[in-house]
């Protein structure tokens, strides 16, 4: 379901899919070829989320600009070529380029993450947290324990052209918003 509010519609490039079970709404613009899937909600409704190119919002996930308890309320960038894993909620002002964001982690206002980290399952990385670029994330609370190596990166490098061409054929199948 694809929704506007306080005037402002979400803006989705053509070749990204929109699951007819997800639930995008407000300032949101969505790139190229990402997918968001069944039960995934994007809410814009407080600042603005970007989301980049082969970006995958897998199913459960939360997606939200911020908190009207935390102020300044800011925007959510999301790079490109970032998996952000089933059930996972991300509040966070930054993900960069090539980001693996594992099943159920949280990642926590005014937190950024760098390019080509992953964030391990079930993580939480706290309020304001800068995660420099490579790194290898685990715990709650988040700690980073050194750099991305060998086969740790290969969700990451290979999920987001496979989740493409599962969204073209869900597609293809009328299974999206719309």
């Amino acid at each position: 379901m694809i929704r506007s509010v306080n005037g402002k519609t979400p803006r989705i490039a053509d070749s990204a899919f929109i699951s007819e079970a997800a639930y995008i709404v407000g300032d949101v613009e969505i790139g190229e070829n990402s997918s968001v899937w069944p039960g995934a909600v994007v809410r814009g409704d407080l600042g603005k989320i970007t989301i980049g190119r082969y970006v995958v919002v897998e199913d459960n996930c939360v997606v939200h600009s911020g908190s009207p308890a935390m102020p300044p309320i800011g925007n959510v960038t999301i790079g490109d070529n970032v998996i952000i894993g089933h059930g996972a909620v991300v509040q966070c002002r930054k993900i960069g380029n090539n980001v693996l964001v594992s099943i159920k982690a949280i990642l926590l206002h005014d937190a950024e993450i760098g390019d080509n980290s992953i964030i391990a399952a079930g993580c939480v990385v706290k309020e304001k947290m800068i995660i420099p670029e490579k790194s290898f994330v685990v715990g709650v609370p988040a700690e980073i324990k050194g750099e991305v190596a060998g086969s740790q990166s290969y969700w990451r490098e290979n999920s987001p052209g496979i989740y493409a061409e599962l969204a073209r054929q869900y597609k293809n199948e009328g299974l999206e918003s719309g």
